[in-house]
Formats: C-alpha cells, structure tokens, sequence
C-alpha cells in the first residue's frame, strides 16, 4: 500500500486519521467503533507496520486509510501442538500453475489460514478460483504466462480465523489472521513473522497472498518489500467473498505497479488540500492536464484517450487521499472503485511492473559451454493471451547482425547459420513485448530479454 505516513506532509498518525473518517464518513461507516469484547491490537507508539484498509463492502470504495498494526499479530490462541498427520501435511509446497523457472517467471505465493489438514484441497480450489479471478481482470490476462503461482500449505488446529462471525470469536491458526484488526471490522491482519515462515519454504516469492478460510468481507494490504524474503508485499483476503479478489488486485496496483490510491478524503483535516512537491508515482500528479502535455510529464501521452475504466484520460481533481491539490488520470478506475479496470496509465504501470520480475527468454540449450554443428540454440518463449492474439517479437542475432529468416522461431541450429571460418561467433535470441499499451519509453526499454550463446564449426 502506499503509505500515508512520511510521504506529503509528515506522519498521520492512525487514530487521529480514523476519527476524522469516521467524523467525515459516517454514513459510510468507514471506522467502526469496537463492540463489547472486542480486543484492541497492542503497539507501541510507531511500532508495526502500516497497511491499507479496503473499503466497505457495499461502498464500492477500493480504501479507506491507512493504519499502522502489529506484524506479529494481535490475537493468539494457543491449544497444543499440531498432531504427528497435522504435521506431515504442514508446509507441503506445489507449483499451482507452472509457467517455467522461478528465477524467470513472477512468482506468487498464496498460504491458507484457519484450514485444518482435512480442508486443505479447498485451500487448494479456493486458491485457484481467486487466481482465476486476478486473471481475468487486464493486463494479467494478456500476461497471464509471465507466472508462477505456488500454494503452501499451512495447517490450523482450527477451521476459520478469529473475529468472523463476531470480534469476540478467537481461533487458533496458522497464521493468527484475525479480523476487527485496530477495532476496524473488515481490516483483515496476520502474524507477518509467520507467513513468512510459510512463504520461505516455496522456491521463490515475488508477491504474497494470504487467503483467510472465511466467507466474511475483509482484506489488507502489506505494501512494504520484505527485507528478508524479497517479495513486493502482502494482500490478504477472504477466501469465500466475492469480492476479495478485487481488494487483493487493488493491492498489487501499489506493490507490482508502484500506484497511488486515486481515492481521497472529503472533509477531511490536513487532507482538503495538496501543497507538497510532484509525487512520485506515475498515476498522481500535481499539474493540470494543459500543465501536464506542455511539460510532457506524466501520463501525457495518454491525455485524450478513452480507458478501459470508462471516459477520457484526462487530471481529474482528487486522489492520493487529497480532495484538491491532485489530480488521477480518470474518473473512477480500481485504484479508487473496486470492480472497475485500470485505467490507462495504470496498466501500463502494471505491465512495467510484471516485466520487472519475468523474464521473456528462458533458455532450453545451456549457455556455459560451445554450441558445434550438431548442436541447435533452443529457448522457451511465453505466449500472450490477449483477445487480440499479439505475441512476443522473438528475433536472432550472430555477431550483432539480425538473421531476419530466423524471426518467431525459438531454436536454430548452428548448422543452419552458415559458419564459414573456425571463429567462436556470439550467437543471441531476444523476445521483445511491443505493446501498444505502453507509451513511455522508459518503461518500453524494460520490456526486453535476451539470450545467447558461443558457436562455432
């Protein structure tokens, strides 16, 4: 998520910020007030880590704040240890969807929480339908290929997670989610310290889902990099709710594509107006749309043009948690509204994003020694899925000139390239995504990989 704290105008600290929603919000019920025998989470002063809260179920709202929370969770119930079968089934990993290597695909890791061992092939089938649900939302289904999803299985003593149904329900699992997380119903918290004891165990993780065995509405997103493991945050989620597949998506706006929320706070202290420098992410920016395309700043390439999410991109006032002051590319995409696509800029950030971790060149043939005649330069290239049947632009190189009879194919065979001296030649394949929905050049120079051999006679 991307923090509020430190980022414009110094640190807003969680509670004053939930009173002022609550105050503004009401009708919404943005903030609800903690019912007889719920248990406040226990923090020092700045400790935990600051996560964003999805917005209410029925409000459409992609947020609702940020807040900071205990990374070790709150709410523990400790009945004995797992069973010698319990054990045996916790932390079992297996590769849901294999796309190729880990070290070149972007690796998603989804742990179940509150599944005892008898529940873990619904973990297993929940894991896919919210997947299945990622997917179908653009760019991940054009680029549906470029990963790797893995499950680990986490086994509680307990089916369920605490504080579904009421704030009082205490259950012991894996993972210590718990809803009423900071007195806040739908704000859905885990023990960080132990997913990633879970997580550690798949071969790589780039993103993190954590799917709560709970029909309740209610999410979060941990957007903060691991320092440890590496991966680009936490988006939690209940299993059985339509809608948090949705909340786990808006999650990955701010951890794989580096967005702001385009959602802000009406009537809110310190937050009716912006007055801090340009911001950082690509979707939020200070200048007016005729300030924007004379500065050529910003997503001013795509001013004019009509977005998935509907309307014209355009700067449109609000956003980033400032009701004035800063402007979103569109009316109403998922960075603001749940259920609604990227707009524009945004797919093209996430696209930027996906491209950060996946490589588009994995090669077959190994590279470490001398391909000969009876040798031939393999490589797997993976497909796109879009509507509009686009692929990849594979290409061949020898010694820096393109071999053109060669473009599309993923091997060539060294006796096809028509040696004629007893040199060591370079040979190179690239995959090249030419995507019309990215315009910006920096991004396009990102969206490359190559791989390349020695040949000879």
């Amino acid at each position: 998520m991307r923090p509020v704290r430190g980022r414009v105008r110094g640190r807003v600290r969680g509670p004053a910020l939930r009173a002022a929603l609550a105050a503004a919000c009401a009708a919404a019920v943005l903030v609800p007030s903690a019912p007889a025998g719920a248990a406040a989470a226990p923090r020092a002063a700045g400790a935990g880590i600051e996560v964003e809260i999805p917005g209410p179920e029925h409000g459409g709202d992609a947020g609702s704040g940020h807040i900071r929370v205990p990374a070790a969770g709150a709410r523990a119930k400790t009945a004995g240890g797992l069973s010698e079968a319990e054990r045996a089934a916790d932390g079992d990993v297996a590769k849901m969807i294999d796309n190729g290597p880990a070290g070149d695909r972007l690796d998603v890791v989804v742990v179940g929480d509150g599944y005892t061992a008898g529940e873990l092939e619904r973990f297993h089938s929940d894991a896919r339908q919210k997947w299945d649900e990622v997917t179908a939302v653009e760019p991940y289904t054009t680029y549906r290929n470029l990963f790797n999803v893995w499950t680990v299985d986490a086994v509680s003593r307990e089916s369920g997670v605490s504080g579904d149904p009421a704030p009082d329900a205490v259950r012991d699992t894996a993972l210590g989610s718990y809803f009423w997380c900071e007195e806040i119903e739908r704000l859905l918290c885990v023990d960080q310290p132990k997913v990633d004891a879970y997580v550690a165990k798949a071969p790589e993780a780039d993103l993190v889902i954590v799917l709560a065995n709970s029909a309740k509405y209610g999410g979060a997103g941990y957007n903060e990099p691991s320092a440890t493991l590496g991966y680009e945050g936490i988006s939690t989620a209940s299993a059985g709710h339509p809608k948090s597949g949705q909340v786990a998506i808006h999650e990955t706006g701010h951890s794989l594509g580096k967005l702001a929320d385009e959602y802000f706070y009406a009537g809110v202290p310190d937050y009716e107006k912006y007055t801090g420098p340009e911001p950082a992410e690509s979707n939020s920016s200070a200048l007016t749309a005729d300030r924007m395309a004379a500065q050529r700043a910003k997503w001013h390439r795509w001013l004019g043009e009509t977005s998935p999410d509907g309307g014209t991109v355009g700067a449109y006032e609000g956003g980033g948690y400032f009701a004035t002051g800063l402007y979103r590319p569109t009316d109403n995409s998922l960075m603001r509204v749940l259920g609604k696509p990227f707009n524009l800029p945004g797919v093209e950030a996430m696209i930027g994003g996906f491209h950060r971790h996946a490589r588009t060149v994995t090669p077959l043939t190994p590279t470490d020694r001398t391909l000969r005649l009876r040798h031939t330069a393999k490589a797997a290239v993976p497909r796109l899925a879009g509507a509009d049947g686009r692929q990849l632009l594979v290409r061949w190189y020898l010694d820096g000139r393109e071999l053109k009879r060669f473009e599309g194919r993923t091997e060539v065979a060294v006796a096809d390239l028509w040696l004629f001296d007893l040199r060591t030649h370079r040979l190179k394949v690239t995959a090249e995504d030419r995507t019309p929905a990215v315009r910006d050049p920096g991004i396009a120079r990102t969206l490359r990989s190559e791989a390349q051999w020695q040949v000879r006679l």
